[in-house]
């Protein structure tokens, strides 16, 4: 039988061609023989995070169920190439879980491992999980009966024992000499085939108790990676509640800021409103300046006449001074002409402060545009 954690000789150490078919023919040699045999792609658990899934093939590979005759025991078996990815024996603790449609996976304590295997198809998972289920009762069945074999051979060493000094004392007891030398050869003969039957009892109990002690110490040892994995479970809980805290303070953080991003954007609409607002104003205000422009052309067409009656107001003086020269002898025409230049003199100074007083209000008019325009400059500058 192959020793389960033993890796088996290359083939080229032994001489033969490479693939699992040679290592399968070593274990049908030593008492091995496959009962059931499928195809599919091996993973085992990674160490490191116990979570993860590690390739142990690169392919589908042939994964079988072996019995163990010599030894009463069942395994598991799968190679690739020349190094052996599967050796686990069967214990009736073990348990068969389908994760999926096509990947079911079993705990190897003895190993400290778990396998995994992907199907090509759910009906190879179920025939799989059903042999596996199979070969598990078997081997609850074979513990069993192991078990009542020892207890029945311990039970008979023990009658054995109690019943021999008894019937060596009634042979000394009560029989003749002749009797007692015919009977002590037999009692010598049945000791002695006693005698043996115990020497190989307790040498069976022995295989059996280094058995169970290497079982024990291997259990032991299990235990104790288990009791490690399970601290490093718990601190990688840890980690995770470590790290579940720190999310969720990042994500309250988050949440806050989305709360000042959406506080800027109700900001940002006030804006663009009060923007609009403004630019309708601006537009209104486009059109008050296009009709003050309108209204300051019409000034400007008023302010042209001004320097018409200025020159007219110069020919008046210039013909008022003419007839006066001309008129001298004429006191009458004088007179009359002195009352015309007086009215005409009145008029122009009436005509004056008219003017003077348009052209205040002229000025006026242009300082009130002259401010209007920079306050227009001086918003469309602002926004």
């Amino acid at each position: 039988m192959c020793e389960v954690g033993t890796r088996p000789p290359l083939a080229a150490e032994r001489g033969e061609p490479p693939g699992g078919a040679a290592a399968a023919e070593r274990c049908r040699d030593m008492g091995e023989q496959p009962i059931f045999t499928t195809r599919a792609h091996v993973f085992q658990i990674d160490p490191s995070t116990k979570k993860n899934w590690v390739p142990a093939s690169k392919q589908a590979v042939t994964v079988s169920y072996f019995y163990d005759s010599t030894r009463n025991s069942y395994r598991i078996i799968s190679v690739d190439g020349a190094k052996v990815i599967i050796n686990s024996t069967i214990t009736p603790n073990m348990t068969f879980t389908k994760t999926s449609q096509k990947f079911g996976q079993w705990a190897d304590s003895r190993a400290n491992t778990v396998f995994g295997l992907g199907f090509p198809s759910e009906q190879q998972l179920t025939k799989f999980a059903e042999k596996f289920q199979e070969v598990k009762e078997a081997a609850k069945l074979a513990r069993d009966r192991s078990q009542e074999k020892i207890e029945t051979s311990s039970n008979h060493s023990q009658e054995s024992g109690r019943e021999t000094p008894s019937s060596t004392r009634a042979s000394s007891v009560n029989g003749t000499d002749d009797e007692k030398a015919s009977h002590g050869g037999s009692a010598e003969a049945h000791l002695k085939s006693e005698n043996d039957k115990l020497k190989i009892a307790l040498a069976q109990s022995s295989s059996n108790v280094k058995k169970w002690e290497t079982e024990l110490q291997s259990l032991r040892e299990s235990n104790a990676r288990l009791s490690t994995a399970l601290q490093e479970s718990a601190a990688s809980i840890e980690h995770w509640k470590k790290q579940f805290s720190a999310c969720k303070e990042e994500n309250d953080q988050l949440r806050g800021k989305i709360e000042e991003l959406e506080e800027q954007c109700n900001e940002i609409n006030k804006e663009k409103e009060r923007n609009a607002q403004l630019s309708r104003r601006l537009q209104e205000l486009e059109t008050e300046l296009q009709d003050k422009e309108l209204e300051l052309e019409e000034l400007r067409k008023q302010g042209e006449i001004i320097p018409e009656l200025m020159s007219e107001c110069e020919s008046v003086s210039e013909q008022l001074q003419a007839a006066e020269k001309k008129n001298k002898d004429l006191e009458e025409k004088v007179r009359t002409l002195r009352t015309e230049v007086e009215e005409n003199k009145h008029r122009q100074t009436n005509l004056k402060t008219e003017l003077k007083n348009f052209l205040d209000v002229l000025d006026g008019k242009i300082d009130e545009l002259h401010d209007f325009r920079q306050g227009l400059s001086k918003l469309g500058i602002d926004n």
